[in-house]
């Protein structure tokens, strides 16, 4: 997450989004007073010893919210980037496992293995849609790039922030076939369960 007070923006960093190549451009307009919680590549945390602790960058706004005074949540340019679930759902399953290689060597293993094992507590396995909506369901985000569409989304969420938008570079990225591939009919219907909430909110579809 990165919280600008000088550009006035907040932008929360949904896993497996392409978040970190975001980071990096946001970086270059961040003034002193501005605040970043990241684990990854770099190791910063916010002032706030309560959301510090918690040890990663993908806070929800719903976490940070009862820092601010309302009219100031209000006031702040909120934005994130989400992710077709299905295609995200393959790139968890080949992160938990780049160790072994299970997932290189049986994708569909590792995959049902996740859709009947949910890793709910793990972040990266989190529903998007937790981390910019409020405890009532609402959306608190007044702009929601596509993964699909990430230099378009960009170039918009810098131009509503009012800074100059710059080619984003791959960072953390990986190289596989179309995610369609990875699927059968009973993969789909798992994942589509698992995310059901993802797939309504943003649009989504197999």
């Amino acid at each position: 997450m990165i919280i600008s007070g000088q550009h006035r923006f907040i932008f929360a960093a949904i896993p497996k989004t392409g978040t970190h190549a975001v980071r990096q451009a946001l970086r270059e307009h961040m003034g002193p007073q501005d605040m970043e919680q990241v684990g990854l590549f770099v190791n910063r945390k916010l002032p706030i010893p309560d959301l510090a602790k918690v040890g990663h960058g993908h806070l929800s706004l719903q976490q940070v919210r009862p820092y601010f005074r309302p009219e100031d949540f209000d006031g702040f340019f909120k934005f994130a980037f989400v992710r077709n679930p299905f295609d995200r759902f393959i790139s968890y399953c080949a992160f938990m496992t780049r160790e072994g290689g299970q997932f290189e060597q049986n994708p569909h293993g590792v995959m049902r293995h996740f859709i009947e094992n949910p890793q709910w507590h793990h972040v990266l396995f989190q529903p998007q849609h937790t981390f910019v909506t409020g405890a009532d369901g609402q959306v608190l985000t007044d702009y929601l790039g596509r993964v699909e569409e990430m230099q378009d989304s960009y170039d918009e969420a810098a131009k509503r922030i009012g800074i100059p938008s710059r080619p984003l570079e791959r960072v953390n990225a990986s190289s596989r076939r179309d995610y369609r591939d990875y699927y059968d009919r009973a993969l789909i219907d798992g994942v589509a369960k698992l995310y059901a909430r993802d797939l309504e909110y943003f649009g989504y579809e197999f």
